[in-house]
């Protein structure tokens, strides 16, 4: 498998947030879990450009997909603790 030709430090430079690896871990921490209803470019944090970068990075396969695809995995991991109630079901 060959290794992804962005980083997540590129990635998060690219989106115009702090990309150093404190703030990325801080990013991550901040906004997981997200619902599995919830697309990565979807997510409520994003400003539209943001959005629009994602969405097209992982629709045309472009290089920045699998660093995407990682990002998408890490704010999905869920906590130990299970959500009261899921924004899904609303």
């Amino acid at each position: 498998m060959d290794a992804p030709v962005h980083s997540t430090a590129q990635l998060f430079a690219q989106l115009g947030l702090p990309a150093d690896p404190g703030s990325i871990y801080r990013f991550i921490d901040k906004h997981r879990p997200l619902p599995d209803c919830v697309k990565l470019s979807e997510a409520p944090f994003w400003t539209p450009s943001q959005a629009a970068f994602l969405r097209e990075g992982l629709q045309a396969d472009a290089d920045w997909a699998p660093i995407i695809d990682a990002l998408n995995a890490a704010l999905h991991e869920t906590s130990d603790q299970p959500a009261l109630s899921s924004p899904c079901a609303m």
